[in-house]
């Protein structure tokens, strides 16, 4: 039978960790909270946007003309592929960081006859792709834990957009996690650049209507069935002072907008998936010291049993 003292100290140590474990998912919850609130707010404007950017991909001017731009021409090969990682800044979060590794890891292989893609990581424990797949790392950047301004995001965005337009990559994909409710996150990877309307996957945080986000897609879904392909005549703009100066301002601030919003869906994301870890680790730490209290209890009975029977043969001895 295990010692007594031994068995209270490792009580001890438990409840010490059941008690940080218990912070932890207040923590999270108290930061997932702001985050759901931010993902909220500007995911309907960064899918509505992102319509505006598949309209141009496929109208012409106005005029008759064809809006040509660097950013809206496929090119004939794609040899090189960069990927943006969102993962995340610390650990104990659960299978976040797997899940979109893994999923990143997954897409690549479809892609098999392409050169070896380079990932530009935003948060540090992204950095497990070169540890594990010898993936080469492009640059890397630290993710704060709450994501309020989209300035964040403009130093990759330009490393991106000067990266592709100087032909380094030939496609730009980000790997995210979709922000579906605290107890359901999913890891996507979306094709950023060339923007091309058949790529599947369009917006982001839409993920089906039986979720909170059900509101946005049955929203872009009218606006999608209003301009069928029936309708195409529809997309049909007028720029001045002309298509090139207009586009070359506004695909980079849109491609921005895309760009904070999967950070902001993978902040929601992360947060959650470490709330709802600290949670069960709290939970399990209980089981535990649950389990060893009755442990404790049955030791010090036996202890106790023991010495009666001890005494009550040396009673009868000296009786003898």
């Amino acid at each position: 039978m295990a010692n007594t003292r031994d068995i209270q100290n490792r009580i001890k140590s438990i409840s010490n960790t059941k008690k940080i474990t218990k912070a932890m998912e207040m923590v999270a919850a108290s930061k997932m909270r702001r985050a759901i609130e931010a993902v909220l707010k500007t995911r309907t404007y960064a899918n509505l946007s992102w319509r505006i950017v598949l309209n141009l991909s496929q109208t012409g001017n106005g005029n008759g003309e064809q809006t040509l731009h660097p950013l809206l021409t496929k090119r004939d090969k794609v040899k090189k592929v960069g990927i943006i990682l969102i993962a995340s800044n610390r650990g104990l979060c659960g299978g976040f960081n797997s899940a979109i590794i893994n999923k990143a890891h997954n897409s690549i292989k479809k892609h098999a006859k392409q050169e070896k893609p380079e990932f530009i990581i935003i948060g540090k424990k992204g950095a497990i792709v070169k540890k594990y797949y010898d993936y080469d790392i492009a640059a890397e950047f630290p993710k704060a834990d709450i994501i309020s301004e989209i300035k964040e995001v403009l130093p990759i965005a330009k490393i991106v957009l000067n990266d592709y337009l100087s032909g380094k990559y030939d496609k730009i994909m980000v790997a995210y996690t979709d922000y579906v409710n605290a107890a359901k996150q999913i890891p996507r990877v979306k094709q950023l650049l060339p923007i091309d309307i058949t790529t599947q996957d369009e917006y982001l945080g839409i993920v089906g209507k039986d979720t909170r986000v059900g509101i946005d897609k049955e929203f872009i879904d009218k606006k999608k069935e209003k301009y069928s392909q029936n309708e195409k005549h529809i997309y049909e703009y007028t720029f001045e002072p002309n298509p090139r100066e207009v586009l070359d301002e506004m695909i980079p601030r849109l491609i921005e907008v895309q760009l904070f919003q999967a950070l902001l869906e993978s902040n929601a994301s992360e947060h959650s998936a470490r709330m709802a870890a600290m949670h069960q680790a709290t939970d399990a730490a209980k089981d535990m010291v649950d389990e060893l209290t009755l442990f404790y209890n049955k030791s010090r009975q036996a202890a106790i049993t023991n010495e009666i029977a001890e005494i009550s043969a040396g009673a009868n001895a000296l009786a003898e």
